[in-house]
């Protein structure tokens, strides 16, 4: 028969302290969020607000276009410039210059007045650019014994396109030149750009009007 050991008192006091410590420990250590939890998710970013479309009023005019306007305005050199065809074209390239010149700038006045304005408008750039005809326009070109001497031959000069429109005022327009010619260093350059600027003016003797030109400043 196997002996049964005695109990010690002793022993199980110290087993109940060492629980009750061990328990307190536990309960004092910080308690860690499971790994498993879902992380809150970050607020949706607001999508940036679009900015609303312009009107139309607002877009630039097309490129060759003329923008809208209540009046005529004065095609401004470069707009022309980049209308025109490749300089050297010759006659072929004057009738597209021509329609530049039209598409750019309506037409705004009486068909009449605006074949006058042209023709003036021809023989008077021929007269500065080559001295013919200037005798026809005195007071354009002041005293002739102190006229400036033509800067153009007369051989090459051609105006390739011209258009004649109203300057702001019934009783005032202006011829848009775009001609060529050889300067006296002998350089022939086409494409250039004039601008000649008319006034109407009433006859008493004749009973009609006519179109004189303005005064150089």
């Amino acid at each position: 028969m196997t002996p049964r050991l005695p109990r010690s008192p002793r022993l199980l006091l110290i087993a109940t302290v060492v629980l009750v410590v061990a328990g307190v420990v536990l309960l004092a250590l910080p308690h860690e969020p499971s790994a498993s939890a879902s992380p809150t998710p970050p607020p949706a970013a607001v999508p940036a607000a679009r900015p609303s479309s312009p009107s139309p009023s607002e877009h630039p005019a097309a490129s060759g276009a003329p923008a809208p306007a209540t009046t005529a305005a004065t095609p401004t050199e470069p707009a022309i410039t980049s209308a025109l065809p490749p300089h050297g074209e010759g006659v072929a390239g004057d009738q597209a210059i021509q329609q530049a010149l039209v598409a750019a700038w309506p037409a705004d006045l009486a068909a009449e007045d605006e074949r006058q304005l042209c023709a003036e408008g021809r023989q008077l750039l021929r007269a500065d650019a080559t001295g013919i005809g200037r005798a026809k326009w005195p007071p354009y070109f002041g005293d002739p014994d102190q006229a400036v001497a033509p800067a153009f031959a007369t051989a090459r000069f051609r105006v390739q396109a011209v258009i004649a429109r109203r300057d702001g005022a019934a009783d005032r327009s202006v011829v848009h030149l775009v001609w060529a010619g050889t300067d006296r260093g002998g350089t022939y350059t086409d494409g250039r750009i004039t601008d000649l600027h008319f006034t109407r003016t009433t006859s008493k003797k004749e009973g009609g009007s006519t179109w004189t030109p303005q005064p150089r400043t």
